[in-house]
């Protein structure tokens, strides 16, 4: 049985039939219990940054995909709990959320820059044991060990595949092939 724990990291199993919310994707767990899951996308980005949708920004941060659930809604992960009020500790310096004006604030007087917060539409979400269902049926690759700001904050689109190479063997084949096998 897999344990699931807040900080965790699923890597979407390599397929040939693609899910477009999950093919290819790298999840942050950002909450986990017994009455279910929640994670953001850490490796999609959109096509939006944050000008167009928080237009008081001084500066420009891309907007990632963070799940299929609730698209309209903007969320936020930071290293900043002293700072951002009513955070909710994921992991280590890995926060969720807080007071929005405050991070407006932050950001527009140089106290956040764009390797310390990431911005989400939608999230990841899973119902009571959906997640744990998944994880035996082999839909994803959990890794349990420590999750370090780096690989949250600054690495980019390609964490799938360099995970993938880590692993070696058959994954080496999926790591080179590309997203959509019709490409091919």
């Amino acid at each position: 049985m897999n344990s699931i724990k807040k900080g965790d990291l699923l890597f979407a199993e390599p397929s040939v039939i693609g899910d477009v919310n999950f093919n290819r994707s790298v999840i942050l767990i950002a909450n986990h219990s017994e009455k279910g899951s929640v994670g953001f996308i850490l490796n999609k980005k959109t096509n939006y940054n944050t000008s167009e949708l928080i237009p008081e920004l001084k500066y420009e941060f891309p907007i990632f995909n963070g799940g299929p659930v609730e698209k309209e809604n903007l969320y936020f992960i930071h290293s900043f709990p002293d700072l951002i009020k009513n955070s909710i500790k994921i992991k280590n310096n890995i926060y969720w959320g807080g007071d929005f004006n405050k991070v407006i604030e932050l950001i527009n007087n140089d106290k956040i820059k764009k390797n310390q917060i990431k911005f989400f539409l939608g999230y990841s979400g899973w119902e009571e044991s959906q997640l744990e269902d998944e994880l035996e049926s082999s839909s994803w690759i959990l890794e349990k060990k420590e999750t370090s700001e780096k690989i949250i904050f600054k690495k980019g689109v390609n964490i799938w595949k360099e995970k993938l190479i880590n692993l070696g063997g058959e994954y080496l084949v999926w790591s080179n092939s590309p997203e959509n096998p019709s490409h091919n």
